[in-house]
């Protein structure tokens, strides 16, 4: 009996197939950052957040709340998983806290968001 996800092909292409597990190889690391971006980008709150911090350059949970008219506790969490995720940083200025876009990804998530 045939495997439903049997393979057609008339011939192996050898080269094909070990030049394909060589670049995943070669790009392993740069892969795995990228799947933890899209992994953070993949919420709909947090990719607006991301959204909103390249338009706007630093805001506080309490801009975000009213903004995207959500509870602070919410946001709070996506923005500890985002800077967890190296995506954001944030800076104490009195008793607010203001978060930002980490500039060593500012390029990176403008490509990816603005196209």
């Amino acid at each position: 009996m045939k495997e439903e996800n049997s393979c057609c092909r008339i011939s192996v292409d050898s080269s094909l197939i070990e030049n394909a597990k060589a670049c995943l190889v070669k790009h392993k690391e740069g892969l795995s950052s990228q799947a933890q971006i899209f992994s953070l980008l993949g919420n709909e709150v947090r990719l607006k957040i991301i959204r909103l911090f390249l338009e706007f350059e630093r805001m506080c949970v309490c801009d975000l709340a009213d903004i995207l008219a959500m509870n602070q506790s919410p946001i709070s969490q996506h923005l500890r998983k985002l800077k967890d995720g190296g995506l954001l940083l944030n800076k104490r200025e009195g008793m607010t806290i203001f978060y930002f876009i980490n500039p060593r990804q500012k390029e990176r998530l403008e490509r990816l968001i603005k196209g």
